[in-house]
C-alpha cells in the first residue's frame, strides 16, 4: 500500500525522531511512505489566531502537495482536524474545492489508519513497564480518536497500560492559550501530571506532540519522575 505522510510542524521542529519512527513503522508494516520534502504548515496557527486570509494562502500550498488519490496518514490529531474540519469553511466553492475534499477523504490520523488499515499484530510489539493513556483534546473532540490508541496499547504485550482519568480536561495547552495564561495553562498540566505520578506510571503517553512538549516543559522545571513519550515513539521501541 502506498501512503502519503502528514508531518505537523512541532513534529517536523521539534521531535523529528517521532517522524522517523513513524516511518518505521509503515515500512515495517509493508507499507510505500511517500514525504514530500516541499510539505509546509496546514495553517492552523493562523486559523485559529484569526488571520483567516494567510491560513488560506498556507493552506492551499499545502493541498496542493497532495494530489495523489491515496491514504494520507497525519501525525497527530489537532492538524488533522484542522484539514478535515476547517479546510471545509476556509475552501467551500474556492479553485482548490475539489482537491480539498479528495484530501479530506483521504487523510486518517495515524492510530485510526494503524488501527483500521493494517494488521497490527504483524509487528509482534513487546515491552516491559506501565504507562498512563492520556486522551489529546483535538484528536479526541476533533478526529473522534478514542479507541484506536487503546487498541494500540493492548497490542504491545508486557505493558501495563491504565486510564489517566479525567480524560475530558485539557492539559492545558491550547496552542497560544499557553502563552497568554501562562499561570492557568500550568497549572493544568500539573494536574495532569500530578494523576499520572500517582498512579506510578513510568510514561505518560498521548498522540499530540505539542500537548507531550507543554508537559515536558513542566516536568523538567519541577520535581516529578513520571516522564511523556509519543505513543508512536512506544510502538517503534516495542517493535525492537
Amino acid at each position: 500500500m502506498q501512503i502519503d505522510l502528514f508531518v505537523p510542524c512541532y513534529v517536523d521542529q521539534f521531535y523529528p525522531e517521532t517522524g522517523r519512527n513513524m516511518v518505521r513503522i509503515l515500512e515495517k508494516l509493508g507499507c510505500k511512505v511517500n514525504y514530500n520534502t516541499e510539505q509546509t504548515c496546514c495553517g492552523m496557527a493562523a486559523y485559529n489566531a484569526g488571520h483567516w486570509d494567510q491560513a488560506k494562502e498556507v493552506g492551499e500550498k499545502f493541498i496542493t502537495e497532495f494530489t495523489k488519490d491515496r491514504p494520507v496518514v497525519g501525525i497527530g490529531g489537532a492538524c488533522t482536524g484542522m484539514v478535515r474540519n476547517d479546510y471545509s469553511r476556509l475552501f467551500h466553492n474556492s479553485v482548490v474545492h475539489n482537491q480539498c475534499k479528495q484530501l479530506q477523504k483521504n487523510l486518517l490520523e495515524f492510530t485510526e489508519f494503524l488501527s483500521t488499515k493494517v494488521d497490527i499484530s504483524s509487528l509482534s510489539l513487546r515491552n516491559s513497564g506501565k504507562v498512563a493513556w492520556m486522551d489529546a483534546c483535538q484528536a479526541k473532540r476533533e478526529c473522534n480518536i478514542g479507541s484506536a490508541p487503546r487498541n494500540l496499547l493492548n497490542a504491545i504485550s508486557g505493558v501495563e497500560w491504565v486510564e489517566l482519568g479525567d480524560q475530558e480536561q485539557c492539559c492545558g495547552f491550547g496552542g497560544s492559550y499557553s502563552v497568554r495564561n501562562e499561570a492557568e495553562s500550568v497549572a493544568f498540566g500539573k494536574e495532569k501530571l500530578d494523576l499520572a505520578q500517582n498512579l506510578g506510571v513510568d510514561y505518560l503517553v498521548s498522540t499530540d506532540s505539542a500537548c507531550l512538549m507543554h508537559l515536558e516543559s513542566i516536568i523538567k522545571k519541577n520535581n516529578y519522575t513520571v516522564k511523556v513519550k509519543h505513543i508512536i515513539d512506544l510502538l517503534a521501541e516495542s517493535m525492537e
